[in-house]
């Protein structure tokens, strides 16, 4: 099961769109399994101590996402396709990416240089 105590809520966003990209960042690094099962919303609200209604919101954007499915009178558990993980790839990606670029350009780097430290930083995989 996820651990959830490992999720540091912040003021910044809404507590329920950070247990979505907890979820997801957990898929998307391998951390979560399909199958898995989730706490029941109770629980959850207990380990984050935040109110139940907050998870509920939560479960139910992620149901509404796919990434996960509670079946009738059953625990909620990690679900997704290969067309949800690309959409999760996409996600959490292209903003590391958009941000690196904007970079790269201020520091007046040019495409060619950028490949190259990159595949230099890379090491022996490319």
């Amino acid at each position: 099961m996820l651990d959830f105590r490992k999720l540091e809520l912040n003021t910044t966003e809404p507590v329920y769109v950070q247990i979505v990209s907890f979820v997801k960042r957990q898929i998307f690094t391998g951390a979560a399994e399909k199958g898995e099962s989730l706490p029941s919303r109770r629980e959850l609200a207990a380990i984050l101590k935040i109110n139940p209604n907050t998870v509920q919101k939560a479960f139910r954007l992620m149901e509404e996402e796919k990434i996960i499915e509670t079946p009738p009178h059953a625990v909620s558990v990690i679900h997704w396709d290969d067309t949800v993980f690309a959409r999760l790839r996409r996600e959490l990606t292209a903003g590391l990416v958009a941000d690196f670029v904007v970079q790269a350009k201020e520091n007046g780097l040019t495409l060619q240089t950028v490949t190259e430290l990159l595949q230099e930083e890379w090491g022996d995989e490319v």
